[in-house]
């Protein structure tokens, strides 16, 4: 049985980690991370920040969320494999297989069609969803209010409409 953290380490922890990130010791800005994608497209591409001036706003925060979302990566497969001993490489998660189909097609196709609607709406709120849900929640703003409210609303209409109830009950 994998070991599990309470909620409220947790949550102690996101709110140093958000303490940490405005503070000047951090980022001294909020806690996001898609930033990072135009800021590393600017890279790879050769991009020109004068033809492209999103790419000098963006030039400053990129290159820390950069190093960010590298140690969420590492830091998420250290904890999964040493504190919680829960790793394990699956494309198909096991509540997929029990409520919808065997389909590694199927579950990829939905994964991406999900994932791209999620970043539409958050970009139309005016950020990603890491920044929306960590730092402007923190922050009480309404954009992000709004954004983790529509977000709930969705969750629950496309569980029940994604979901049987015959395969909930079992």
């Amino acid at each position: 049985m994998p070991r599990r953290i309470s909620w409220w380490v947790g949550g102690i922890l996101m709110a140093l980690l958000l303490l940490f990130t405005f503070s000047t010791l951090g980022a001294g800005r909020p806690f996001g991370a898609s930033t990072y994608v135009p800021y590393f497209a600017g890279i790879l591409f050769d991009l020109d920040p004068q033809k492209y001036p999103y790419l000098q706003e963006v030039h400053n925060a990129g290159a820390w969320e950069g190093v960010m979302l590298l140690g969420a990566l590492v830091g998420g497969f250290f904890t999964s494999v040493f504190i919680t001993k829960s790793f394990r490489f699956s494309i198909m998660p096991t509540g997929w297989k029990k409520y919808k189909n065997n389909s590694v097609t199927s579950r990829l196709v939905w994964s991406f069609i999900s994932g791209f609607l999620l970043i539409i709406g958050a970009r139309m709120a005016g950020g990603c969803t890491s920044g929306h849900f960590l730092s402007g929640m923190g922050q009480t703003a309404i954009s992000s209010m709004i954004f983790g409210g529509v977000v709930l609303i969705t969750l629950v209409v496309t569980g029940k409409l994604f979901y049987s109830k015959e395969a909930l009950d079992d």
